[in-house]
């Protein structure tokens, strides 16, 4: 009888095909040879099923039907794919040995775990564990399969990894979706990656302007002239500011201090995946997907890189052959002048730099592979071009600098210098022309109060220290602290990697150092759930919060199930997963514990009240978040929760802009007069009388006073007819106590950061225009 080969995709399974049986006959959906049939998986062919599968009750979602946890999860056939499920089982009644030859790694062996639950494979298995699909590297593969008792801890940490997701997604999703009547999707990486988010845009909607004052004076010594910044306390008067010019202005000063220092700048780390999602998105703004996508396509269709989905920067031993031997194949074509610089002797064993065999576990940093390749798309093209450069980086010296540091005084006045002069460009030779000059302009990460003057020349920079020089121009120059910046695809990849990094427990801590919120594979998903579910939109690269995404991490917070949304619940999972994967912990203790925090999840919500029906900003909302229609197509993939539930849409509400704000409409007495009296006798059931003053009503005679209520500060002599209103969110801003006072006493907010539709960001403040009314604008500053 033969080997069955099982792949995980279809172009894998043929690649392996034509290395192992390359005369084998195309039957469509596999091949056969003399020795090997293989197939191949489309994915995941199953997957855990959906809770109506347990009882018919979980199709309507009922938070008293709450917990749902099942004694033995059941496995479903994806439809879509059950035609293929159903042909590897008939290949398996003719085989008598299996090969698994899915992806190296977790998920990729949970694949097969399910496959072979499924169709209740008892063949004796093997596992081939390769990082690329070169005819080379599955020729090894082969020739050294494992036994497949081996990874029987890894299948446990996949398949404890998948059910304790489900869990959760499924509980939390559906008690906080029924709570509070509008699909709020909840999960273990998701959430917490939805909270980075929003905190951030908090950050950015708190940030006040502050404006300081810089002098900077250009010094000229013969022909050589250098610019220099003062040196000081921030200076927050013009006036000060520009006394200092003015007394350095054309005159003689000194140059107290110089210091010289050479420095080398090593290549860049190889790539692992999230990298180079970053590295695209900020290049070319390929979103997380696209590059995944993109990847997927260069190392399974045309072989051209190694598996992308790798955590690591790093290389083994065996290894460096494969580098030197891609090396000389990329010596014709395209990059052949570069070839002809580098040196094959920087990169060996001894390079820790690229070797490091301790920093790979399941797969080495993406490589090119020694295939040539043929025609690539634009995309496809721009991804390889980023793997090859950043490859060859590595076969190039250190780029070399001299680092001048001057200290320059004039009149009691102290300046400092920093000039980066080149010496040699390196390994930057790679670089495009693009790159190098972007290399050149940007400067190392300051604080906002390290006011230096940082400039780059590749022309040789001499003064001499013993003599004085002139102070031919001093000017000053107006700036403001500038707000956080919202998260682009690129920033928000690199903070779930680096998610967990302040935890305060050491060991967690070191677990999320090199796990972060998700995996490679999946944190591209994780970006794409958080759109579809109607938390984030994108406004050019960058990432904004929905309404509907804001009040779903207060709603969690709030509910007293902070863990949920916060990198440390992730960092003990992935603790003792790794744990699982090796050995070093049980499963079973680890689904109890899941279970635990689930009863504990629910019983939370149940005690929470229900948001308001406007809390999400969306434009319809269902009645009820249960029903025939409900749950249907609800899942919890990764930790995602339900798709549809009830008529609730997934609106993508979000702050007003500048100029939305900018255009005040009138609002009539009468729902000012409504506003005012929801105001006062609102939500909480207070009378007036028991609510705290804000301060004195500033319409002309009335004698109220500005009470809080609900939605907006109204006036206690609403039933007397004052329609005095302040809204507490206005042009994207929450209106607090703090701005509400300096309202009412100053007639204007203190100086606030806007963003306009451009994306843009200006300084602007929020003015009370009608005191009979609470009618505001906003009024930009330059």
């Amino acid at each position: 009888m033969k080997t069955l080969i099982i792949a995980e995709k279809p172009d894998m399974g043929r690649t392996i095909a034509a290395v192992m049986e390359p005369r084998a006959k195309n039957n469509r959906t596999y091949l056969e040879g003399e020795k090997y049939i293989v197939t191949w998986a489309i994915g995941h062919l199953l997957g855990l099923a959906e809770p109506d599968a347990y009882d018919d009750k979980y199709k309507r979602w009922n938070i008293k039907d709450l917990p749902i946890i099942p004694e033995q999860f059941k496995i479903v056939p994806n439809p879509k794919t059950k035609d293929q499920l159903k042909m590897i089982g008939e290949l398996a009644k003719r085989c008598n040995a299996i090969v698994n030859a899915c992806d190296a790694g977790r998920e990729g062996q949970y694949i097969f775990a399910l496959i072979q639950q499924q169709l209740k494979l008892h063949q004796p298995v093997k596992r081939l564990w390769i990082s690329d699909l070169t005819a080379e590297s599955i020729a090894t593969g082969f020739e050294r399969l494992r036994d497949a008792s081996e990874f029987e801890f890894l299948t446990q940490a996949a398949r404890a990894r998948s059910e304790a997701d489900w869990l959760i997604g499924m509980n939390a999703s559906r008690a906080f979706t029924t709570r509070h009547n509008t699909l709020l999707s909840v999960g273990r990486v998701q959430t917490p990656v939805l909270a980075l988010i929003h905190d951030r845009e908090k950050e950015i909607e708190a940030f006040q302007f502050q404006t300081f004052y810089d002098v900077w004076a250009e010094f000229k010594q013969d022909q050589i002239k250098y610019k220099g910044a003062w040196q000081g306390d921030r200076l927050t008067k013009p006036e000060e500011a520009e006394a200092i010019a003015a007394a350095v202005r054309g005159k003689t000063g000194k140059i107290i201090k110089y210091d010289t220092k050479q420095t080398k700048e090593y290549p860049f780390k190889l790539y692992d995946l999230t990298l180079l999602q970053r590295e695209a998105n900020a290049k070319y703004g390929y979103s997380a997907k696209k590059t995944l996508d993109v990847a997927q396509a260069l190392y399974e269709r045309h072989k051209v890189i190694s598996y992308p989905r790798t955590n690591s920067n790093y290389v083994t031993e065996q290894n460096i052959d494969g580098m030197h031997k891609a090396l000389r194949m990329l010596g014709t074509g395209p990059y052949a002048d570069l070839v002809q610089q580098a040196n094959p002797n920087l990169v060996h064993k001894q390079n820790k730099s690229v070797c490091n065999p301790s920093r790979v576990e399941d797969h080495h940093a993406i490589l090119p592979t020694l295939k040539r390749p043929g025609t690539l798309s634009k995309e496809e093209q721009n991804v390889y071009d980023l793997v090859i450069r950043r490859f060859l980086s590595h076969f190039f010296p250190p780029a070399e600098y001299k680092m001048h540091t001057v200290m320059t005084q004039v009149d009691k006045h102290l300046f400092k210098t920093n000039i980066k002069e080149l010496l040699s460009l390196g390994w930057k030779v790679v670089l495009s022309k693009a790159d190098q000059d972007k290399g050149k302009k940007s400067k190392s990460p300051k604080k906002e109060d390290e006011e230096e003057t940082d400039e780059w020349t590749d022309k040789k920079f001499e003064i001499d220290a013993g003599r004085p020089v002139d102070c031919v121009r001093a000017e000053m120059k107006e700036k403001a602290t500038q707000p956080p910046k919202s998260y682009t695809e690129g920033t928000l990849l690199k903070a779930m990697e680096s998610a967990g990094k302040q935890m305060e427990n050491e060991e967690l801590r070191e677990v999320m150092k090199d796990a972060g919120l998700g995996t490679p594979a999946t944190r591209a998903a994780t970006i794409e759930r958080l759109k579809k579910v109607g938390y984030i939109e994108m406004k050019g690269k960058k990432i904004l919060i929905t309404e509907k995404g804001k009040m779903a991490i207060d709603l969690i917070r709030h509910a007293g199930v902070d863990l949920l949304a916060s990198p440390e619940m992730t960092g003990q999972w992935e603790r003792r997963l790794h744990q699982i994967s090796k050995g070093e912990a049980a499963q079973e203790k680890f689904m109890d514990n899941v279970k635990r925090f689930t009863l504990s999840i629910i019983d939370k919500v149940r005690q929470q009240p229900p948001a308001p029906a406007n809390a999400f900003g969306e434009e319809a909302r269902g009645k009820r978040a249960a029903g025939k229609e409900g749950a249907r197509n609800a899942r919890a993939s990764g930790g995602t929760a339900a798709k549809v539930v009830g008529r609730a849409t997934s609106g993508r509400g979000g702050s007003a802009t500048l100029e939305q704000a900018a255009a005040p409409a009138s609002r009539a007495a009468g729902t000012a007069g409504s506003a005012a009296r929801s105001s006062s006798e609102g939500a909480s059931g207070f009378s007036v009388s028991q609510r705290q003053a804000l301060g004195s009503c500033p319409r002309s005679n009335c004698g109220g006073s500005i009470i809080e209520g609900r939605k907006g500060y109204g006036c206690s002599h609403y039933k007397q007819g004052c329609g005095f209103v302040v809204w507490k969110e206005y042009a994207g801003k929450q209106i607090t106590g703090t701005m509400l006072k300096s309202l009412l006493t100053k007639g204007q907010t203190q100086l606030l950061s806007f963003k306009r539709r451009d994306g843009s960001t200006v300084k602007a403040r929020i003015v009370l225009n009608e005191p009979g009314t609470g009618q505001l604008s906003v009024r930009e500053e330059s």
